[in-house]
């Protein structure tokens, strides 16, 4: 697999481009309410309205590759308190409790903490956190 390993850098940026716009269309829902969903509208202060703060402006974070390392550690911990309070009560399995996006999210934003930016992000941009 040494062929694909070249492409590694900017698969690793295509990873964090994407997991940020999939996160950040949990924060549009909740603040802008778009695209309508059962989230839409929500309290500001309530525990779903802070993690829409997070989901919000760590995405934009995450999409255009600024602070990148920080952010993705604080998106972990966010989505483990997200699993661990919301969906681990209702059961043992994340299949059963619902809890399989909460999970995943917080261990690919777990592995871009590690991981870094790749080349394509303003970090790189600033000369930092550049993974080439």
């Amino acid at each position: 697999m040494s062929f694909l390993s070249r492409f590694e850098p900017h698969v690793l940026s295509l990873l964090r481009v994407m997991s940020g716009l999939l996160l950040l269309q949990h924060g549009f829902t909740k603040f802008l309410g778009w695209p309508e969903t059962p989230m839409s509208g929500i309290a500001v202060s309530s525990m779903p309205g802070i993690a829409g703060l997070f989901e919000f402006a760590g995405g934009i974070l995450l999409v255009v590759g600024l602070f990148t390392r920080p952010t993705a550690f604080l998106l972990s911990g966010v989505m483990a308190v997200a699993y661990f309070s919301v969906h681990a009560p209702q059961g043992f399995f994340p299949i059963v409790n619902g809890g399989e996006l909460a999970a995943t999210y917080c261990f690919v934003f777990l592995y871009l903490c590690v991981a870094g930016p790749g080349p394509w992000s303003m970090d790189a941009q600033r000369g930092k956190h550049a993974k080439t």
